[in-house]
């Protein structure tokens, strides 16, 4: 080893031993909890909303329908909410987020005193939907501001990880909420959670960004903000085939989660309390991938680690239509999100490494516009097939098509991207 190699390391390890351990960020410590918090009550709309629908109808195409009309909300909000991001306060963002939902979920349980109302769901999901995108690019953002670079792998790890151990005990909660007082019940619980994790973010203490010095006609306008954050993605070769590889595969499996519910409770003939114990050993899996992900990219690199989880994912992915059994599902749930968690976390890690953080915000934004921009007509066409075909020939070749996804993934720049 060359001198030069050796003073790069100890400075290096000098670095790493200057840094406060995140378990004593204080800050850090109150959003990460605000964000297990909002994940538990979010895993409660997760299966009420579906579960609400089916009881409803009794169809898994109107299901898909649902998730596409969310998924196309979100795909309209992230147009602009980079550009919003990186104008506004992200603290004001972030709570005004949080309450809006819990306003928003907390119609659906009052108006089904009433009783089932369907079209409700049609028009509150959307909505939410488009105020979480604002949330989820205003969450990005502001994680750098809590730790440093270094740490971003660790702490989106530690967020992922925790926030999956929430979505643990919350299926399992929403299951029993759900088989005793109605799926409706459920959904407030998950607009509670979202005033108490406002409370909770009002206590963080985000550090400001940089100034803009620029006098305000100078400044872009909204459509130059816009195509600021498409630009930065066609220029970063590796991200610019990640959001191509991406956007395929979110067509392929934003209509997962419907396809698991309708299996348990159709083809096998469970109850919402047997759908609530599925994702909960599905939220395990989601622990242990991002618990193993900066351990991982350390050991095998980016390219490897997203490449081999997303290939794993359509494995799993084939498998569930077929698998005859609860303990089947639930393991293979589990693979799947594990690879999917550690597929997530190592993107957005890159992502936010490499984006200035004048334009973070706005490349999370088209980042995400591209990714989903088809997903919401995959959902709609992958429920649909589901209930004309059934679920084990829809699932194989859905889970087929992710996996050469992964091979097309080693004839870009993302096979080569390195360990860092």
């Amino acid at each position: 080893m060359t001198r030069e190699a050796r003073d790069t390391g100890r400075a290096a390890d000098r670095a790493a031993a200057g840094r406060r351990p995140l378990w004593r960020e204080r800050d850090f410590g109150v959003f990460w909890a605000a964000q297990t918090l909002s994940v538990l009550g979010d895993s409660f709309a997760l299966i009420a909303l579906p579960l609400l629908v089916l009881e409803a109808t009794g169809s898994i195409a109107r299901m898909g329908l649902l998730t596409a009309a969310g998924g196309a909300a979100a795909v309209l909000a992230a147009v602009f909410a980079g550009a919003v991001v990186d104008r506004v306060d992200r603290r004001r963002l972030l709570i005004g987020c949080d309450l809006v939902r819990m306003v928003l979920y907390g119609l659906i349980p009052l108006v089904w005193l009433l009783g089932p109302q369907v079209w409700l769901l049609y028009a509150v999901l959307p909505l939410c939907e488009a105020v979480g995108m604002f949330f989820a690019v205003g969450y990005v953002t502001v994680v750098r501001s809590l730790v440093g670079t270094e740490q971003l792998t660790e702490a989106n790890g530690r967020l992922n990880a925790t926030a999956a151990a929430a979505g643990v005990l919350g299926p399992l909660c929403a299951g029993v909420v759900a088989a005793w007082s109605g799926p409706a019940a459920a959904v407030g619980v998950d607009a509670a959670s979202f005033g108490v994790s406002a409370a909770l973010v009002a206590l963080v203490r985000f550090r400001p960004r940089p100034a803009d010095d620029r006098e305000p006609d100078e400044r872009p306008g909204l459509w130059q903000d816009l195509r600021a954050g498409v630009a930065f993605l066609r220029g970063h070769p590796v991200l610019r085939a990640l959001t191509v590889l991406l956007c395929c595969f979110s067509f392929l499996t934003l209509g997962l989660n419907d396809l698991v519910i309708y299996h348990l409770k159709h083809d096998l003939g469970h109850d919402d309390g047997t759908v609530g114990t599925v994702m909960a050993v599905g939220a395990l899996g989601t622990i242990t991938g991002a618990l193993l992900v900066a351990r991982t990219r350390r050991l095998l690199g980016f390219g490897r680690t997203w490449t081999g989880a997303v290939a794993v994912c359509g494995l799993a992915f084939a498998g569930l239509g077929r698998a005859g059994d609860v303990p089947t599902v639930a393991l293979l749930s589990a693979a799947f999100l594990a690879c999917v968690g550690m597929a997530g976390t190592c993107s957005m890690s890159l992502r936010q490494e490499v984006t200035p953080e004048h334009l973070l915000g706005r490349v999370t934004a088209a980042y995400w516009t591209l990714q989903y921009s088809a997903a919401p007509v995959g959902a709609a066409l992958l429920t649909w097939a589901a209930e004309e075909r059934g679920t084990a020939p829809v699932a194989l070749v859905a889970g087929a098509c992710c996996v050469l996804i992964a091979v097309a993934a080693l004839f870009t720049p993302v096979r080569r991207a390195g360990r860092a």
